[in-house]
């Protein structure tokens, strides 16, 4: 799947190995489990803020379809 997103910018596959590579480089391969780590927690807390503004918006919804109801039989 992400591999799909990817391809979709146009990174091909031997550019996804060279930015591998690099981050290797740079980061080490120690580091690299703790900012999978962090990354995840990031997109984790994304979804949740994500997910609470749409039960937001249905809640929202749902009371004025409630309250225009009524209105509409008078």
């Amino acid at each position: 799947m992400t591999l799909g997103i990817l391809l979709i910018f146009g990174l091909g596959t031997q550019e996804i190995i060279l930015i591998a590579l690099i981050v290797l480089l740079l980061f080490g391969g120690s580091k690299i489990p703790e900012l999978m780590k962090g990354i995840g927690k990031g997109v984790k807390s994304f979804k949740d803020g994500m997910a609470g503004i749409e039960e937001d918006l249905k809640s929202d919804t749902k009371k004025d379809q409630a309250e225009t109801k009524p209105e509409e039989k008078k």
